[in-house]
């Protein structure tokens, strides 16, 4: 699924950043969504978002969706 779209990225997702650090290469770094960060509906380059390792990327990839509650 697309990480450009903010509606579609939930908290506890596992997805694919590149982080800040990556950026030149492209390297994906697989990780739960612990916050979103980017307030806007939609960004180009990807959602920004941190990760529950505390890491902070960009999503190119949803792996998987947050369990339902």
């Amino acid at each position: 699924m697309n990480g450009n779209i903010r509606k579609n990225i939930r908290i506890g997702a596992t997805v694919d950043v590149v982080l800040k650090k990556d950026q030149p290469t492209g390297r994906l770094t697989r990780g739960q969504v612990a916050r979103i960060l980017t307030g806007s509906a939609t960004h180009p380059h990807g959602i920004k978002v941190q990760l529950q390792s505390g890491q902070v990327g960009r999503v190119k990839v949803i792996v998987e969706e947050a369990p339902s509650e």
